[in-house]
């Protein structure tokens, strides 16, 4: 007879603190990609996105891809266009990369 203990599934710890390295690298390649063309209004196209940052990403930074993309747009650093893919630098996003 099979043990019961055999299929219980395991849960996640409910206290688990949260790695939040993988979010500040997200943040930080966004910014950096902005960094080479810094101006106001610079726009990072979805494939600009898709090639510069999530091909880039490991596991954990592709978790924390919304979170930071939301962090930076709640920071004013960049915003969001309607397609939810096209990311604008703001006036405040050229000063935090160094022009």
């Amino acid at each position: 007879m099979k043990s019961a203990r055999k299929n219980k599934i395991k849960t996640a710890p409910k206290n688990k603190v949260l790695d939040t390295a993988p979010k500040k690298e997200v943040k930080e390649m966004f910014m950096k990609w902005f960094k080479k063309n810094n101006s106001v209004g610079q726009i990072m196209t979805k494939r600009d996105v898709v090639e510069n940052i999530i091909a880039k990403l490991d596991a954990k930074q592709n978790d924390a891809l919304e979170k930071a993309m939301n962090e930076l747009r709640k920071e004013g650093l960049i915003e969001v266009k309607e397609d939810g893919v096209t990311l604008v630098l703001t006036q405040k996003g050229t000063e935090f990369t160094g022009n």
